[in-house]
């Protein structure tokens, strides 16, 4: 049985990863400073699964401490999704950013370098892209001129696995490149769940439909796109996990550096989103038109043919699925009987 360890593995993404490893029968090992996470998922996750990951609480950044994580066990891979994602935060706070994405990935490789473990894949974004580009993105189109802070820290990430992967040989990179992930797992048991105002449309609108906010702010609706509004590829998250697995696959037998979109390809405006959530779940969604924000895109999405035919990946589930899931795991999680 090959060990995979999963930076961040309790949150949003990375618990829905660890379901997929665990299920695809792999031992999970998960490092998370629970910082934007819970430890009450460790035990969903086995719920879910049958079995419970191994798990340190501990700061990725610390070498010291992760010494620990890689000194106790044999591990195969490292899955790297730990790190700060906000946009709107990192162009508050860039130093912040810059120290914890950057730090985080250098001393990750500084371990698998260590110990010699030959796998990296590395959680990246669309944001890599720029604002230069046309949509759809494609992998070998130009990278950079990232609109903000974090979109610079994946960016750079992605350049420092590359040349670690140049100077060792024995190391094989993939970066796979997230759209937008949304949804909840089909159990209800594990979600998004964001401390604080979330930053993101699906939570945002969950909030609006659980009545803790009054209605969603919509930025912007006279952007060049079919109805004014943003938009965006939103991919289910469960769709995104399971592309890790793929990922992890394909590093086996195709050493070097490899980049993989993992998108649907189709773009939903904002409205679009909103008129979709409110028919899978028949609630009514309130909003508001905002001015735009500075440094938003009118649209992206991905071309995920490369992904869909290398790595014989794609994502299968609609968007009704995505509101569907998102909304059942506010319910199921919900301490009122308001619902």
């Amino acid at each position: 049985m090959k060990t995979v360890l999963l930076t961040g593995g309790l949150g949003f993404i990375g618990s829905h990863i660890a379901v997929n490893l665990i299920e695809s029968d792999y031992k999970v090992i998960i490092a998370d400073d629970l910082s934007n996470s819970k430890i009450e998922t460790l035990d969903k996750i086995e719920k879910i699964t049958g079995k419970s990951p191994i798990f340190y609480q501990v700061d990725v950044c610390e070498r010291k401490l992760l010494e620990k994580t890689f000194s106790e066990n044999r591990i195969d891979s490292v899955v790297h999704l730990a790190g700060y994602k906000s946009v709107a935060e990192s162009t508050q706070e860039p130093i912040k950013y810059y120290r914890n994405n950057l730090i985080s990935t250098l001393t990750v490789l500084e371990e698998m370098q260590k110990y010699k473990i030959a796998q990296f894949v590395f959680s990246s974004s669309a944001t890599v892209y720029g604002s230069e580009n046309p949509v759809p993105y494609k992998e070998d189109m130009k990278i950079g001129n990232c609109t903000n802070p974090y979109g610079h820290t994946k960016l750079i990430s992605e350049e420092i696995a590359r040349d670690v992967a140049k100077a060792n040989p024995y190391i094989s990179v993939m970066m796979l490149r997230y759209f937008n992930p949304v949804g909840a797992h089909s159990s209800g048991l594990i979600g998004e769940e964001p401390q604080g105002e979330p930053s993101n449309l699906m939570p945002y609108i969950c909030k609006v439909a659980s009545g803790e906010y009054e209605y969603l702010s919509v930025f912007g609706n006279d952007y060049p796109t079919k109805d004014g509004t943003g938009v965006r590829d939103y991919i289910h998250v469960e769709d995104l996990a399971e592309g890790h697995v793929k990922a992890l696959e394909y590093l086996k037998n195709n050493p070097g550096s490899h980049i993989f979109n993992l998108g649907t390809g189709q773009g939903y405006s904002v409205l679009e989103i909103l008129e979709a959530f409110e028919k899978a779940n028949n609630v009514k969604i309130s909003y508001r038109i905002e001015p735009r924000r500075p440094g938003d895109l009118s649209e992206f999405y991905a071309d995920p043919s490369k992904a869909n035919e290398v790595l014989d990946w794609r994502a299968e589930r609609t968007v009704e699925d995505m509101c569907r899931d998102s909304w059942n795991y506010v319910l199921t999680n919900s301490k009122t009987d308001k619902f």
